[in-house]
């Protein structure tokens, strides 16, 4: 029955899509080149401020594009902002709240996690089907994360996937053999590399007639395994240059707990033996990262700047890149907090690059914190003859809003029904100041694999950011133009702006059916 919903629904949408325009005025509409990264933090490239990392095609390409310098992910791991980016909706609405397939349940939890979808429902039109609806040719490669087989890429609007893996992660790594249906690959080949390969081979085969190439790399998601030609570029740097001072990892404990740690007691608490494992500590504290000296996955984000480098510079060649669209984003913040998915987990020291990927500084936390380290990503925008060239873009927006902007940049009409919580970006790409929109909003009702902060939810409006926690009903309130760390909690200096903000996150829960958790009745107090 589903199924059939879905059929219906998409016939309706081809039609008005064909309505809205000729078979020829299709045939002009603008490329689109998605380029979405894994991982990757808001600090992690030269043009966002890493002195460390080297991009210079991602530096060049924000000097000829629009750069969001608050864009929001709508969740801190992979999955939920995935699925707001193909469908316009944020995850709340559509049960998928977690990384797929979640993280179990464990007895020191209070609270059950909250049931998820384990697949982008089948009744939802995702932009890839609006796209080809439109008669674009499109194409998913790399990472999905959205559901295993039936439910994957080729099942929601994409003509091509490579390669023939829905998980969230390389099957085997980032070094030949791969092991990857549908990707041929030779000794010594490096899986950024190939898949850029057959993105290439995708635009060439499709230069005639409107694409959309989803390129969606697993890259910088662990393993941290860089190219060895560039690991060895950086450990070279690495020796070179003068070590920052300062300890080399900060301790952050759980705002939610009954008696939680002040900054000053977590400072304290470096020098105490009993903190020192790279481990799940007392009053649920664990370790961030504070450097990006990672020359593993330096390397990395190296190859991903070489990526979209190489797509552009064939787009170029092929006479396209006039009326091709590109945006570059991340699906979640920087790994500078270790997984811990496996509570009894405890890292090697001599291992520490494996499991810490880079610094998210001066942001607070990482992925699997409502901090910003969490869901602050990078994002630029280019859609030529549309916007000034190295513009800065300071207004929030979040990954629900690609939907309707692409939409509009190519020339289709709106589907509010569907990309429900999305609004289109355009004026902003082309220098409008300010957004009409009621908030941001984030809900987690989960337990993360990294950090030991309570499940919570959160909402931005203005300057305002407000994070509600689900154990033990702590809120923390945060103006981040005079504190982008997060540092100072004025919740209870300004009580009246936390209860409007707290009762407007709870309304919005209520508006978009967002799952709750349940008690634990295997709860254990640690």
């Amino acid at each position: 029955m589903k199924q059939s919903l879905h059929v219906i629904t998409l016939c309706l949408f081809m039609l008005a899509t064909v309505s809205s325009g000729t078979l020829k005025a299709a045939e002009t509409r603008p490329n689109v080149v998605f380029f979405l990264l894994d991982d990757l933090g808001w600090k992690d490239l030269g043009c966002y401020g890493s002195s460390f990392y080297e991009t210079p095609n991602i530096d060049q390409f924000a000097k000829e594009s629009v750069k969001f310098t608050q864009a929001y992910a709508t969740c801190h791991v992979c999955s939920p902002t995935r699925a707001s980016i193909m469908t316009g909706k944020y995850p709340a609405r559509l049960d998928m709240t977690d990384w797929l397939s979640g993280r179990r349940d464990f007895s020191f939890q209070q609270l059950l996690n909250a049931e998820i979808h384990q697949y982008l429902p089948l009744s939802e039109v995702t932009i890839a089907e609006a796209l080809k609806a439109a008669g674009y040719q499109t194409a998913h490669i790399g990472k999905w994360h959205l559901g295993e087989e039936p439910h994957g890429p080729t099942a929601q609007g994409f003509d091509l996937q490579i390669p023939r893996w829905n998980k969230g992660w390389p099957k085997r790594g980032y070094h030949a053999p791969f092991g990857l249906e549908g990707l041929n690959e030779q000794p010594g080949d490096y899986l950024t590399d190939r898949l850029t390969d057959e993105a290439i081979k995708f635009i060439e085969t499709n230069k005639e007639q409107p694409f959309f190439l989803y390129m969606s790399h697993y890259a910088v998601h662990d393993p941290i395994h860089g190219r060895k030609d560039l690991v060895e570029k950086y450990k070279k740097k690495l020796a070179a240059v003068k070590r920052p001072t300062g300890p080399a990892y900060i301790l952050e404990g759980n705002p939610d707990d009954p008696n939680p740690l002040t900054r000053e007691q977590l400072t304290q608490n470096l020098s105490d033996p009993s903190y020192a494992p790279f481990s799940i500590l007392a009053h649920r504290t664990v370790k961030i990262k504070q450097f990006q000296d990672n020359v593993e996955f330096a390397a990395m984000v190296e190859t991903v700047d070489e990526s979209l480098g190489r797509i552009r510079e064939k787009l170029s060649a092929l006479g396209l890149a006039e009326n091709t669209i590109v945006i570059l984003f991340s699906d979640n913040g920087g790994m500078s907090a270790g997984n811990f998915g496996n509570p009894k987990r405890v890292i090697n020291p001599d291992r520490l690059d494996t499991a810490f990927s880079t610094s998210n500084l001066p942001l607070r936390g990482a992925k699997g914190f409502l901090y910003e380290g969490g869901i602050r990503e990078p994002m630029i925008v280019h859609w030529p003859g549309h916007h000034q060239s190295g513009s800065v873009c300071d207004v929030p927006v979040v990954s629900t809003d690609f939907y309707p902007t692409i939409l509009e940049m190519v020339g289709l009409p709106a589907q509010p029904t569907q990309h429900a919580d999305g609004v289109s970006l355009t004026d902003l790409v082309k220098g409008a100041k300010s957004l009409e929109r009621d908030g941001i909003y984030w809900h987690f009702p989960h337990y993360s694999n990294h950090g030991m902060q309570s499940p919570g939810g959160a909402i931005r409006v203005g300057d305002w950011k407000l994070l509600e926690y689900f154990e033990n009903g702590t809120v923390q309130l945060f103006n981040l133009k005079d504190d982008l760390s997060e540092q100072h909690d004025l919740s209870k200096q300004n009580p009246r702006k936390t209860a409007e903000l707290l009762s407007q996150l709870q309304d919005w829960r209520k508006r978009v059916g967002a799952n709750m958790m349940p008690p634990n009745p295997d709860y254990q107090t640690p």
